[in-house]
């Protein structure tokens, strides 16, 4: 019986990557791929003969690039829609126009001959076409006029000072599908003298730092893709990178972050979990937790730890959230110290930070 399985139509121009994305989509009992295109075209005629639950998209397609044909679906017919890339830098930038264009979600294309990475890839495609099969579609946003950062910060370092006291606050984010608008939407929101921020999105390597620097054109913080040793600095926000885990750590009175690779933890790498397990350990309850938008439980176990552990912990409503998931498992667990709409949750960043 195929009545409940999740129909995904592939969309890519190799035949081989088709075939691929297709074997790895059948392998999960909730998923029937109900054909494949090679480019926008035929993709169009195959929805017109059946509309898919989801849609994997390449970018780099003949005759139309997946972007014009992501904005055409969304204004016409809204599916939601998967981009599957290659981890090209140079690619990286369109790619995440495509979340802003309304895709649900960037995976990573699985790559042939490396069995760990076409297991890890199967692992984090499905679960992104099951998310995205159960996402509330969003409307766009309206274009955000980027004003140049031509302030003293430019050629002055901002001062470290607090950091000696001990009492300085961290705020631990985590997120998933849906999470590189409500990031976008909360970092915004927050002053450039904010408490100093770790965040981890799910998202594959190479995007992690293109989306940070999205962020830090956007934000009046700091963003940038964390490295190890990163120190954790009033108005500044750390990204983990893709496919890496990142903990928070701390050395006397200074907050740092360590990088490192390791296996998937709740299908994620990075994880949300790991994050929050090292914010309870490191920084108990100077840590703020916030968990936004997300498929599945990465986070709650970890949330659940820093609200022992002392920390203030906030999870996204389920009214602003494109996936309800992540933190649901976090309120279900009992993790969670307020439940609030995205646009609220800055305010109780700074309200609890202080």
């Amino acid at each position: 019986m195929n009545l409940h399985k999740i129909r995904v139509l592939v969309v890519d121009d190799s035949a081989v990557v088709r075939q691929t994305l297709s074997e790895v989509l059948s392998s999960d009992g909730q998923i029937e791929v109900i054909g494949t295109a090679g480019d926008p075209f035929v993709a169009a005629e195959r929805i017109h003969e059946q509309v898919p639950d989801v849609i994997t998209l390449d970018i780099e397609m003949p005759r139309m690039d997946g972007l014009t044909f992501l904005q055409k679906i969304m204004t016409q017919h809204p599916i939601p829609v998967v981009i599957c890339s290659s981890l090209a830098q140079e690619g990286a930038e369109s790619t995440l126009k495509a979340l802003e264009y309304g895709a649900v979600d960037i995976v990573a294309k699985p790559r042939l001959g490396s069995k760990q990475f076409l297991e890890d890839s199967r692992v984090m495609l499905c679960e992104s076409v099951r998310a995205a099969a159960g996402a509330r579609l969003q409307a766009l946003r309206p274009k955000h006029v980027v004003e140049p950062k031509l302030t003293a910060d430019a050629i002055l370092t901002r001062g470290t000072g607090a950091m000696v006291e001990t009492t300085e606050k961290v705020v631990a984010i985590g997120a998933s599908t849906g999470g590189t608008e409500a990031l976008t939407v909360l970092l915004e929101a927050l002053p450039s003298d904010s408490p100093g921020i770790v965040i981890v999105q799910h998202m594959p390597e190479m995007f992690t730092r293109a989306f940070a620097n999205r962020l830090n054109g956007l934000c009046s913080i700091t963003v940038k893709e964390a490295e190890s040793n990163d120190t954790v600095l009033r108005g500044h926000a750390l990204i983990a990178p893709g496919n890496h885990h990142m903990l928070l750590k701390r050395s006397g009175a200074r907050y740092y972050v360590e990088v490192k690779d390791g296996p998937l933890v709740c299908r994620h790498r990075p994880s949300v979990d790991v994050l929050f397990r090292s914010a309870a350990r490191y920084a108990g309850q100077n840590a703020v937790g916030v968990i936004l938008t997300g498929m599945g439980d990465d986070g709650a176990s970890g949330m659940h730890e820093m609200k022992k552990a002392g920390a203030v912990t906030i999870a996204q409503d389920e009214e602003t959230c494109v996936v309800f998931g992540m933190p649901n498992e976090a309120i279900k667990r009992g993790a969670v110290d307020k439940v609030l709409p995205l646009p609220n949750v800055a305010g109780a960043i700074l309200r609890h930070a202080q």
